[in-house]
Parts: structure tokens; sequence; C-alpha cells
């Protein structure tokens, strides 16, 4: 069985556990995406991105 490091995004304690043993939230994998030349999802990304920095 092949485990991965997870961050909280809450607290951003590293942990193995689906959930964080400090605040109980769901932990997610820290790593971004693998990069695609075909990125299907690349435009709504941008757009997204665009738009945060906009505000």
């Amino acid at each position: 069985m092949k485990k991965e490091i997870l961050k909280c995004p809450k607290c951003e304690a590293y942990t193995i556990k689906k959930q964080c043993s400090e605040c109980n939230k769901k932990t997610l994998t820290p790593k971004p995406a693998k990069y695609s030349p075909e990125d299907k999802y690349g435009k709504y990304r941008r757009k997204y991105k665009q738009d945060v920095i906009q505000n």
C-alpha cells in the first residue's frame, strides 16, 4: 500500500491520515496536478486566476 503525504488546508499541518489530527478537517494533497499539453481545464483555471487577481 502506497502512502502519500497530505496537508491540512486550515492549519497547514502535514500528515498521512485522511483527516487532520489537530483540527479534524479533510486533508488534501499538496502536489500540483500533472502537466499535460492537452489541458482540458486550462481555460477555466486561467479565467479563475485572472478573476481572483482583479478582485
